[in-house]
């Protein structure tokens, strides 16, 4: 017999998540669920009925199997309802007839070295001059120059023109922008030039969130004017308000490559801490007062929820704070017990509120660390006894002191040791999908959350206490006279320096061990979705062998290992023979690759090396799938393993020529002949025919000269040091004379197999 009665929510959870990626990844062209959602609901409340009253244990089973699979088609149907692209007046419907549109800003500004970008809510479009109401999402990016004010919740905008429809990933392995926006509800993309837009009015969509973000511009306004150094205002404003706008790169790189970039948002972690504070303090001060475990629990409740308003309502803290909440009334209901179950209560309900959260990385990382910190860490705490250890060192004659320093190294260490078994619990849980959306493992992980953790959790502390003085000394100079302002300002300042002291201290030890511990981070590790799912069953039923110690569960890991390292050697396989031309899509830029199984050669035909930035999210991706071993960087062809030569042009010494030709560059590899023009050429050029013509820089060509020099049938490509309205003109003329063409700035890259 199944007990379906404990824990309940521990099993409708996975059964809603079930039914939601189900809708999410398969059902795109399903019809819609809502009738068979409600009609199993009605059966599952039979079916219960029925075993109630049959008091059999197959009844009950089979009640709760018919209870479970009402739950996932509940999850599919509200999946179905909670996509605005399925809306009949969705902006999809419109396509690029639209004149202009109205929209409302909703979300808060990323603020970027050269643009703003935020996302926008669509009102109403103009359509053949009409107006009509319409919905969906906009991300919009403006520049970020004088003049243009910073886009603020709430603003109503006008655009002229119409936004395009998200793009796919334009680069082999590139990270998939287009279905990130798409989970929240958001298909569309557009530039905005400085007079193409004009501010309204201002209407927000939730008067709430408006003061909210409001009140968290006003606070990060504190901590700008008391912290000086720009790096320590960066990471205090992100530490404590989780506004992240002014931390540079190299900040951002430490962090990561350390494994404590979690810090940085307030999430979980602040709202925890916030959350034991207060709970200490209470419990030390008024743990006898009658009703104690109600009223500080609306207390608890009060706090943690004002700490999300002022810290803007964001998705993170949100989530967050809703886990929390469901704590803390399950303790109050004195369910201490059963926290799964709470947890599990937490993640049902989110999902009812937004069901995308399914793929939200911040949803998954935080509660499959909760779920191990709550079950793994107390296992691991139990390995040593510290505290024990030390204990019984102490012997009767010892001295007072002696006795008293080892009761407390004792009661040090172990919490040392404590704090070493939480982070290596939250790392056993978050260890697979930190391979699949980062691709890399950072060792120094334990070093590095030891004392960042402890130093942050101080630091955030210190920082919510800067807070509450200035404005408790901002409340007090409004009745004082202005004379006592200075000296009203004398302890804000204080912990204002010892914010900033302790956040360099914090920054310092970062850096310290991004730097010692460069070698100790595991880089460029491919895992695909099912092999995370099998690494995820592998630690399961690891986990559940050592909690039985039954031999099934060691069976089932052999059998997940073999799946695994099978999926492997497939992969391995199938990248092995594989040889490819690829011309990548990186904007202004002119880059080719060379593919031969997991050998890669990259060259740069304009003599510029890639920058880190165009390196890391063009090009690794696709070598990270691929697991590429081997990988060659070529500024210009000289130094490059690929046979050219150039092919002058008989015209180009012609001194009347306003126009001089350039020599064009040809390729031979592996039997695919390559050309590439960055200039004029003229019917006068030595004809050469090739596979693929890369057109670069804005080449002056003719089709009938293209047809010459290069036949009839070669493949055209546009790089993306094209400018859009040259490939606009010469892609019509060429196709116009026969030629397949190949834009890489609007379809990705141009991607090209060997002759064989």
């Amino acid at each position: 017999m199944i007990t379906w009665a404990t824990f309940p929510f521990v099993r409708y959870t996975p059964a809603l998540i079930g039914g939601i990626v189900a809708c999410l990844y398969l059902g795109e062209g399903w019809p819609e669920l809502w009738p068979a959602a409600a009609g199993l609901v009605v059966a599952a409340i039979g079916f219960i009925s029925w075993a109630i009253r049959q008091r059999r244990p197959s009844a009950a089973d089979a009640a709760g199997i018919v209870a479970l699979v009402a739950v996932a088609f509940f999850g599919g149907a509200l999946t179905q309802r909670a996509t605005e692209s399925r809306r009949a007046d969705h902006l999809f419907r419109f396509a690029d007839k639209v004149d202009c549109y109205q929209a409302v800003v909703d979300e808060a500004t990323v603020v970027r070295a050269a643009t703003f970008a935020t996302t926008l809510r669509v009102r109403a479009v103009r359509v053949g001059g009409r107006w009509r109401r319409a919905t969906g999402g906009v991300r919009v990016s403006l520049p970020r120059v004088a003049g243009i004010a910073q886009p603020r919740y709430g603003e109503v905008w006008l655009i002229r023109g119409h936004p395009d429809p998200s793009k796919p990933p334009l680069n082999p392995g590139e990270f998939d922008y287009r279905q990130y926006l798409a989970y929240r509800q958001v298909y569309h993309q557009q530039y905005i030039h400085p007079d193409q837009y004009k501010v309204l009015r201002t209407d927000p969509p939730n008067i709430l969130v408006f003061w909210s973000m409001y009140a968290a511009e006003k606070l990060d306004g504190v901590f700008r004017h008391y912290i000086k150094a720009k790096r320590e205002y960066a990471i205090a404003s992100a530490l404590v308000l989780g506004i992240k706008d002014d931390v540079d790169s190299e900040t951002k790189l430490a962090y990561s490559s350390t494994g404590t970039s979690h810090i940085m948002a307030v999430s979980g972690l602040q709202v925890g801490l916030l959350f034991y504070a207060l709970t200490a303090v209470l419990q030390f001060f008024f743990a006898r007062v009658p009703g104690f475990r109600l009223w500080s629990a609306l207390l608890g409740l009060t706090v943690i929820w004002s700490y999300a308003f002022v810290t803007g309502l964001s998705a993170s803290v949100l989530r967050a704070t809703v886990m929390f909440t469901f704590l803390i009334i399950g303790r109050a209901w004195g369910r201490q017990s059963s926290i799964f179950n709470t947890l599990a209560v937490a993640a049902f309900f989110l999902l009812l509120w937004n069901p995308f959260l399914v793929a939200d990385v911040g949803f998954q990382l935080s509660f499959l660390a909760v779920l191990s910190i709550v079950y793994i860490q107390p296992r691991i705490a139990r390995w040593l006894d510290v505290e024990g250890y030390f204990y019984a060192r102490r012997r009767p004659w010892h001295i007072k002191p002696v006795q008293w320093a080892w009761k407390g190294s004792g009661w040090f260490l172990d919490k040392v040791w404590q704090a070493v078994a939480l982070s290596l619990a939250a790392q056993v849980a978050t260890f697979a999908l930190g391979l699949y959306y980062f691709h890399q493992f950072p060792f120094s992980f334990l070093f590095s959350n030891l004392v960042a953790v402890p130093i942050s959790s101080m630091a955030v502390y210190v920082g919510l206490g800067l807070l509450a003085l200035k404005g408790l000394a901002a409340g007090l100079g409004m009745v004082l006279p202005d004379a006592a302002d200075w000296w009203l300002d004398l302890l804000p300042r204080f912990f204002a320096w010892v914010f900033e002291w302790m956040v360099w201290m914090f920054n310092e030890y970062i850096f310290l061990i991004s730097r010692y511990f460069s070698g100790w981070v595991v880089r460029d590790i491919h895992v695909s979705a099912l092999q995370t799912v099998l690494i995820f069953g592998l630690i399961g039923t690891f986990l559940a062998w050592l909690n039985t110690r039954h031999l099934s569960w060691l069976r089932g890991m052999a059998l997940l290992l073999l799946c695994y390292a099978g999926s492997r050697v497939a992969e391995a396989r199938a990248v092995a023979p594989t040889e490819e031309f690829i011309v990548y899509s990186i904007p202004r830029r002119s880059a080719v690759g060379f593919w031969q199984g997991a050998s890669a050669e990259f060259v740069t035909p304009d003599s510029v090396a890639l920058n880190e930035t165009e390196r890391t999210y063009r090009l690794l991706p696709g070598i990270i799938r691929k697991a590429a071993r081997r990988t060659h960087y070529s500024v210009g062809w000289r130094g490059s393993t690929v046979p050219v030569r150039r092919l002058a042009d008989a015209d180009s010494a012609r001194e009347q020529l306003y126009w001089k030709p350039g020599p064009v560059l040809l390729a031979q590899w592996r039997g695919l002949r390559i050309g590439f023009v960055s200039n004029h050429i003229s019917s006068a050029t030595q004809p050469a025919p090739v596979d693929v013509l890369v057109l670069r820089r804005n080449a002056r060509v003719k089709p009938e000269t293209v047809a010459a020099v290069f036949g009839p049938t070669t493949q055209v490509v546009f790089d993306s040091s094209c400018k859009i309205w040259y490939v606009a003109r010469q892609d019509s003329l060429l196709r116009a004379h026969g030629f397949r063409t190949w834009d890489v700035t609007a379809q990705g890259a141009f991607r090209c197999a060997p002759p064989l």
